[in-house]
């Protein structure tokens, strides 16, 4: 490709440039080293013997966050200080500030109360103050809405994004056309004044094209430059009479207009800045340092540590995508003119208007995609984050939008994000979690909990069954969409929310807060959360496989070759990589793995360019590497002949011969295997003996993260209850072998919902010192497998003094073997009968026997006394009065079959009454089997408030907690708001099906016997 060293060079100085500002930011005052190591989004180094006591009370760093939307500056000090206690009080370690009003029927006065307005900062004040004392973070939208934008530029400065309108005229052979340069063939959007012609050319039809084709074919040889012939905005310029039709295009720069989504925000209006020029990033942070930035606001800053954010890269425009010094730019950076090309990159509604040939238009097309990804690195998240980091916060962006490389920008960024909403599949967030990875960046974050047509209806469990796969695919941050301001201007019951109603429906996303009823079970679900995270955000993410692809744009919702569909069913994980993640440091091969101190790849996949109908592009510079890589010992897979492989950009001479020749010899060293299509893998890495991590008999619901920290090893599985469209999944149950550290590594199993940690009761050990065990997991549960060096955990309150490390069973054949008492084991069984169990204990093997008694039969528990706090609309917004009803169930049944509750949402406490005798409670366990629950939910047995319940697994342990004779059972049951609201705001919610609140049932009381296999 023309200029490659040129492009490559710019992009390492880029690279440079900001990993030298990220190492900046450890100076910082944002405390321990581990929470620095997390604010600048790089690993924290060394091993994770301090996880267990860190474990059961996580620390506000890895805590989930909220995005609090704000009415812009309408909000009260108080209130907002009431927001950050009711946050904090929940469990949650984060705020996002955000102004967003799509939802306000009643606008607000954008010159008093706008963003950016003194309002404004006095309020973000009162917020970081207040975020100090309850440490948490708080996080800055870098302006209004989306995209970023300022109200100090107008759409004609130089710091606003721009657009490549055309215009053009049709001239046949032999005519003279006379008359003003042709006009844009778009209006103008409002507020641009100014225009400047860039270009002006003429070009022939090309044969078997019309001048009214979309897009139309022209004859590249034909492109002639007569800016020249322009004279006081007129034009005089002659076809040649050898024949044809001629075109005259008029390329002309002008601003594009576009504004932050939704109402006003400032007054005057502000306007999407230039996000690939130097002066549209100058635009933002010389606004925030006029008039956001006080003396208060940057110590606070400093105090509170959070991030500058900015949404997903949403530009928009009827015409082409530009920015002034694109031409020179491309120029330096490709070793070609993009003048002679511009017919064939100008677009009308995101749709090509002219081409030269397939060729041509899509090698020049990337060519101006690598460009921009350059120019939006360079000019605009290299100098922001520099800025960032010199108040003292990180830079948290989602880094895709118009098909520039997502994984490059996730490799440089203090942290990444992608969204629940528009990503289509898990692979999506791989993309990013790939770039992360190569960086050495640690935070993967997510936009979470954002469901169309979800406003008040969002369930916690499905919220979860959604979280669960994309932390499985390399998320450890969520970000919940969203908390809402109290009130605001029109705002109906139960109060403010940014996007409820829209467009006149529900809207999507869920207002969380004490608005909702299940507030009082949330701290529960933000511990298990945190928890998750901590795991998640310890060492470094594993991956078995890097999906080398030409490109690297995210949310395609593109899949791997082979692994995605038949890989991962069976254990196998992947990453994907753009060419520019193999220039970073990491980057390099030992051991046979690429990146062996970050995701440790295995082997490099790649096929052709699956955004471009899987043609063989590859630049050359990428086949070097390649080359090198094999030869260094790494396992490579190519899919499908390569014989007419080309660069992927316009090709300079020679250009296709040396990458072919470069091709056949990556594909004769020993390393390399060739495979004719996807289906063809699994012979290539059996050839290569590549060997996954984790190893499962064929599962489409099991799915995992691997993560690796010192002499330690944590394994997140999760059963994947929304793979398949329209099911809520079903149980699983599968052995599963475990690649460990060490050959003499002891498994635990980390509970996310108790912080609970125990030594594994059973498992066994393979031939080649891996480790096989069982997870049986309901929909959307989950659980972490911890790999530990011996005696890493002693002394950290996890089986300290026991030998509990050398003593575990291998096989029973009782349905369970538990720790009991003191660490010894025993059997668990809801069936009487004799049960064999082998046991291992520093190298011994011993077979016991063991006997249980019969057991009485499982309870059905129908009779209920039922309370519920009825929500209904108060006198004000955000005011809800409770009702009280009491009733008396003789059979489960959901709310709405309930007359007195056919419209009810709250809180319901069922109470239930049960007298137990000695086969109950004379060495007997019991569970509380629940079945359907809607939507969270806690236990009390006896007055004693039961730990935090897996919400996804509604089957609790309560034999500490039952006794001889009556045993008072308690299940509160917290609903949504969408039953009430039907009634209560029908117009909007009206139209929804209620929803089938309450415990449903049927509940049982099951019994279970236990037996020590130790005296």
């Amino acid at each position: 490709m023309h200029g490659e060293k040129t492009a490559m060079g710019l992009r390492r100085r880029a690279l440079l440039k900001m990993g030298a500002a990220a190492g900046a930011v450890m100076a910082l005052p944002w405390g321990t080293a581990a929470e620095a190591a997390a604010a600048t989004g790089r690993p924290a180094a060394g091993p994770g013997a301090a996880l267990p006591r860190r474990f059961a009370e996580p620390s506000p760093a890895v805590r989930p966050k909220f995005r609090w939307w704000w009415p812009d500056a309408l909000v009260d000090t108080g209130e907002i200080e009431r927001e950050i206690d009711q946050i904090a009080a929940a469990g949650f370690g984060g705020v996002e500030i955000a102004a967003v009003t799509h939802s306000l029927s009643e606008p607000v006065d954008p010159a008093l109360n706008g963003w950016g307005t003194p309002a404004w900062v006095r309020a973000v004040e009162a917020a970081l103050r207040r975020a100090a004392k309850r440490d948490v973070t708080v996080d800055l939208t870098i302006g209004p809405a989306w995209p970023a934008a300022v109200p100090s530029i107008t759409p004609d400065s130089p710091g606003a994004i721009k657009e490549l309108a055309h215009g053009r005229v049709t001239v046949t052979a032999g005519q003279t056309y006379t008359g003003p340069v042709p006009e844009p063939g778009t209006e103008p959007a409002t507020g641009v004044t100014a225009r400047e012609l860039l270009l002006v050319q003429a070009v022939r039809v090309a044969e078997g094209s019309s001048p009214t084709a979309q897009p139309v074919l022209l004859d590249r040889g034909t492109v002639t430059d007569i800016t020249a012939s322009v004279e006081d905005g007129g034009l005089t310029w002659a076809a040649p009479e050898d024949g044809g039709t001629w075109l005259v295009i008029a390329y002309w720069e002008r601003g594009s207009g576009q504004r932050p989504e939704g109402p006003d925000h400032t007054a005057p209006a502000a306007y999407v800045v230039d996000h690939f020029a130097a002066s549209g990033t100058r635009a933002v942070t010389g606004f925030w340092e006029r008039h956001i930035l006080t003396p208060q606001v940057r110590k606070l800053l400093r105090e509170t540590g959070g991030a500058l954010f900015e949404d997903s890269l949403e530009l928009e425009t009827d015409e082409t995508l530009w920015t002034p010094e694109f031409p020179a730019e491309f120029e330096k950076r490709t070793g070609y003119s993009v003048l002679p090309y511009l017919a064939t990159v100008v677009e009308r509604d995101e749709d090509p208007v002219f081409g030269f040939g397939p060729d041509v238009d899509k090698a020049v097309r990337l060519d101006v995609l690598e460009v921009f990804t350059d120019l939006y690195v360079e000019n605009h998240l290299t100098p922001l984050q520099e800025w960032a980091h010199g108040l003292g916060l990180r830079l948290r962006v989602q880094p895709y939008g118009p098909g520039t490389d997502s994984m490059y920008a996730s490799a440089l960024l203090d942290i990444t994000e992608g969204e629940s909403l528009g990503f289509k599949n898990p692979d999506d967030f791989r993309c990013l979690a790939g770039g992360r990875d190569m960086g050495g960046k640690l935070i993967l974050s997510d936009e979470a909990g954002a469901t169309a047509g979800g406003a008040y209806a969002t369930a916690w469990d499905a919220t979860l069954k959604k979280l669960v796969i994309q932390y499985a695919a390399g998320v450890n941050q969520a970000v919940f969409h969203g908390f809402g301001y109290a009130e605001a201007p029109g705002a109906a019951w139960p109060g403010f929310a940014a996007f409820s109603p829209y467009h006149g429906g529900s809207g999507y996303g869920d207002a969380w807060g004490p608005r909702q009823p299940t507030w009082g079970h949330v701290p529960a679900i933000a511990g298990y959360l945190s928890r998750t995270q901590q795991i998640l955000q310890t060492g470094v993410n594993r991956a078995d496989i890097g999906i080398l692809r030409q490109q690297g744009p995210a949310g395609t919702g593109l899949g791997a070759p082979w692994f995605t569909a038949e890989g991962v069913p069976v254990g196998w994980t992947h990453l994907f990589l753009s060419p520019r993640l193999l220039e970073l440091p990491a980057a390099k091969v030992r051991g046979g793995r690429l990146a062996p101190d970050g995701p440790g790849f295995k082997a490099l996949v790649f096929e052709g360019d699956v955004l471009r109908g899987k043609e063989h592009t590859l630049q050359i510079d990428v086949a070097q590497k390649l080359i090198g890589y094999a030869r260094a010992g790494l396992p490579v897979i190519v899919i499908g002949n390569w014989s007419d492989a080309r660069v992927p950009g316009l090709p300079g001479p020679g250009d296709n011969n040396r990458l072919r020749a470069l091709l056949a010899e990556l594909t004769a060293l020993p390393k390399v295997r060739v495979v004719a299509d996807r289906p063809d893998v699994p012979q290539a890495i059996a050839a290569l003996g590549i060997r996954r991590d984790v190893e499962y008999a064929q599962s489409s619901m099991l799915v995992h993260a691997h993560r690796a920290d010192g002499d330690a090893d944590y394994y997140f599985f999760a059963n994947d209850a929304v793979s398949k469209k329209g099911s809520n999944g079903t149980p699983i149950s599968h052995d599963v072998t475990l690649a460990a550290p060490r050959p003499d590594a002891v498994p635990y199993r980390l509970d996310a919902w108790t912080g609970s940690i125990e030594p594994l009761p059973l498992y066994s050990r393979t031939d080649d010192g891996r480790i096989r065990l069982r997870v049986s997991l309901e929909p959307g549960a989950t659980t972490v497998i911890a790999l530990v060096r011996p005696g890493a955990w002693d002394g950290a309150g996890v089986g300290a003094g026991l030998g509990v490390s050398h003593r575990y069973a291998t096989d029973s054949e009782a349905e369970a073997v538990r720790r009991g008492a003191g660490g010894r084991l025993e059997i668990r069984d809801t069936r009487a009968g004799t049960f064999r169990t082998t046991l291992q204990d520093r190298g011994t093997t011993r077979t016991v026997t063991t006997t249980l008694g019969g057991l009485p039969e499982p309870m059905p528990l129908t009779h209920w006394e039922l309370t519920v706090e009825d929500w209904q609309p108060g006198t004000r917004p955000s005011q809800t009065v409770k009702e009280r009803r009491e009733l008396v169930l003789d059979g489960l049944r959901a709310w709405p079959e309930i007359p007195e509750l056919l419209d009810s949402s709250g809180v319901g406490r069922y109470r239930t009454t049960v007298h137990l005798d000695a086969p109950w409670t004379g060495g007997y366990g019991a569970h509380l089997e629940l079945g359907e629950v809607f939507d969270t939910f806690r236990v009390t047995v006896n007055g004693h408030r039961l730990p935090p319940a897996d919400q996804l697994t509604p089957k609790i342990d309560l034999a500490p907690h039952l006794r001889r004779g009556s045993n008072t059972i308690e299940v509160e049951v917290a609903t949504t708001l969408l039953n009430r609201l039907r009634v209560a705001n029908a117009p909007v919610f009206g139209g929804a099906k209620r929803q089938n609140y309450g415990l449903v049932g049927p509940v049982r009381l099951v019994p279970y016997g236990r037996a020590a296999l130790e005296r």
